[in-house]
This record gives structure tokens, C-alpha cells and sequence, in this order.
């Protein structure tokens, strides 16, 4: 006997778009609340690596189309502040020191 199978008119939309995730902007993640950026990077950002920077570890995520960097003052275990990477700071040598990052075109 075969297993019954739902046709597609009769699929859960519901369940199917659980899954599926539009992309995000930088314009629009920057709009977002402090909270909903953690939850989002956790969430969905891909961790590249961590460097140290003076007081500050920064976790490097990439999330879609952008690289977003999160600084963390370990002294106070705080998330400091969350931007798009510049790559034309100074900090870019400490991560070119440790790996080599795609260029994502926008």
C-alpha cells in the first residue's frame, strides 16, 4: 500500500513559510531595536571570528549580504555597540592577520 500524500493545494502554508526567511538589509537591520539585533545576529548571522581590539572583543558576523560587528567590553560582559564593518578602518588588518575575507558585492 502506498503512503498517502498531501497534494500541493492542500500544503500548510502556515508550516511552509516557517522556513522561509526574506533577506535583510543593512538599512533596515540598522532600524531595528538593540535587542532585536542580538536576536537577529544569534539568530541568523553567520560568526566568522572574534579579534580583540583595545577593551573590546568583536565578534564578526556575516548576515546576507553584510558583515556586522559587535563589540563586547568583556570588563562589564556588555555589548557595547553593534555597526556594519568599515573596511577601510585600521581594524581590518587584525582580521586580515587571522583570515581572508570574500568581497560581497552590493
Amino acid at each position: 500500500m502506498l503512503p498517502q500524500t498531501k497534494s500541493i493545494t492542500s500544503v500548510d502554508h502556515n508550516s511552509f513559510f516557517q522556513y522561509v526567511r526574506i533577506m535583510i538589509s543593512w538599512k533596515e537591520f540598522n532600524g531595528y531595536s538593540f535587542d532585536r539585533k542580538i536576536n537577529t545576529l544569534y539568530a541568523t548571522g553567520n560568526f566568522i571570528m572574534a579579534i580583540r581590539y583595545y577593551s573590546f572583543k568583536i565578534n564578526l558576523y556575516l548576515l546576507d549580504n553584510f558583515y556586522v560587528e559587535v563589540f563586547i567590553d568583556h570588563k562589564k560582559a556588555k555589548i557595547e555597540k553593534i555597526t556594519r564593518l568599515d573596511t577601510s578602518h585600521s581594524r581590518m588588518k587584525f582580521y586580515y592577520d587571522q583570515i581572508k575575507l570574500p568581497t560581497i558585492h552590493q
